[in-house]
Order: C-alpha cells, then sequence, then structure tokens
C-alpha cells in the first residue's frame, strides 16, 4: 500500500483502461475492466459514461456519482513505462 496520491489527470481509454497521472508525477495504467461487471460501475458500460471521467477532489469521478478510491487506482495500476513493449 502507498501514501495517498491525488490523480491529476485522467485519460479514458478504448478498452476500458485508464491512463493516470499522479500528483508525484507518476504515470500509470489502470484496467477498468474487473469492475464494469459489478455495480455501480456496470453504469459506465450500459449509458457509454466511461469516457465522462474527470478529476474531482484528487480522484476520477463519472456521472452519475460514480467515483473510484485514488489508492485504489494506484495499487491496482501499472507504470505505463512497463507496459509499452
Amino acid at each position: 500500500m502507498t501514501d495517498l496520491l491525488d490523480v491529476v489527470k485522467v485519460k479514458a481509454c478504448d478498452g476500458y483502461t485508464l491512463e493516470l497521472v499522479f500528483e508525484n508525477g507518476e504515470r500509470r495504467l489502470f484496467d477498468m475492466n474487473p469492475l464494469l461487471n459489478k455495480k455501480p460501475f456496470s453504469r459506465l458500460r450500459e449509458t457509454g459514461a466511461f469516457f465522462g471521467a474527470h478529476i474531482d477532489y484528487g480522484t476520477v469521478v463519472w456521472p452519475g456519482n460514480i467515483d473510484i478510491a485514488p489508492e485504489t487506482l494506484y495499487d491496482r495500476s501499472v507504470p505505463i513505462d512497463m507496459t509499452a513493449t
């Protein structure tokens, strides 16, 4: 587990992944697919709202009061540089 780091930038990408930038400058990739079959996240796939991701209070939020904790985003993501091959 890491210290709490705010998300400062998010980009919703095809394949239901999020490109994230944290306040320490680290860029990471988070795969939303494991969550999209669970409430409330299933609404993101059903309504197409996934691409409405934005930053509020240091984390990623979507329309309809859906959010995800920044520590979850960090702990379950991988550095973007490691995913580039």
